[in-house]
């Protein structure tokens, strides 16, 4: 890991982080107004794609987090810019909630599949439709490729397992946008005029969250909400950083330790 300078910024994964679901974390709100009062930036990383930024901005909002739109980094926008930097024809395999996202591209005749979390469309028939056309040469982009993630009745699949099968099947390999890729955590600190050196991220998923931020060269702050398991620390080499109870514990260590 590179060379540690004064910490400038903060990242905070959103689900299983702040909230899951339609509620917060316990003491998460609070936690985040003493993390405001330091001289850091704070941003905010999610690889949700379940829904556009605008719906997951009010669904914050309504749990009295203080956050605004334009500090917010989804693996949604990481996916659409690629989509213009491409210049392709997406087949959307992601929830009508998150379309918003994509408003404007042009998706008629697709010569690209982009997978995020769509329960709804992971069905035989579009499930084949992406196959023939990633068989015809159009390129997988994946939103991001989490296992699993955490609902208000237990764990629940994510993309990952769906993009893999669309792998093995192609025998090719999708173009992942979202968290743990370098690119992604290097792209949400853009604006905040601070190196990965510089920055610590805080998340529930110790691969995608910490692990990623961690070969990006952030420190990477492991909490034990959302969707985290019993022994997920040791799953990553180099081991995470710090692993906390929950995000306001994280906070306290940031404010007493690390600046």
């Amino acid at each position: 890991m590179a060379t540690r300078r004064a910490l400038r910024a903060v990242l905070v994964d959103l689900s299983g982080t702040l909230h899951v679901e339609d509620s917060a974390v316990l003491g998460a709100q609070e936690a985040l107004k003493r993390l405001r009062s330091a001289p850091v930036a704070v941003r905010f990383v999610t690889n949700t794609t379940k829904e556009c930024k605008q719906d997951l901005l009010e669904r914050l909002k309504k749990l009295d987090f203080d956050i605004r739109e334009d500090e917010i980094f989804t693996s949604l926008t990481a996916a659409r810019n690629l989509l213009e930097e491409k210049r392709v024809r997406p087949l959307l395999l992601v929830e009508d909630s998150a379309l918003r996202d994509f408003s404007g591209l042009d998706t008629h005749d697709p010569n690209a599949v982009v997978i995020g979390l769509a329960p709804d469309q992971f069905n035989y028939e579009m499930m084949n439709q992406a196959f023939r056309l990633i068989l015809d040469g159009a390129p997988l982009i994946a939103v991001h490729k989490a296992r699993y993630y955490k609902r208000k009745d237990g764990l629940a699949l994510g993309p990952g397992p769906f993009v893999t099968g669309l792998e093995y099947a192609t025998d090719t390999r999708a173009n992942v946008v979202g968290k743990p890729e370098r690119t992604f955590f290097l792209e949400a600190l853009r604006g905040t005029d601070c190196a990965p050196e510089e920055a610590v991220m805080i998340g529930d998923d110790c691969r995608d969250d910490v692990g990623g931020a961690q070969n990006a060269g952030m420190l990477g702050i492991l909490v034990k909400t959302g969707k985290y398991r019993k022994g997920d620390e040791g799953k990553i080499n180099p081991s995470p950083y710090l692993v906390c109870e929950s995000f306001p514990h994280a906070v306290d260590h940031i404010l007493r330790h690390l600046l």
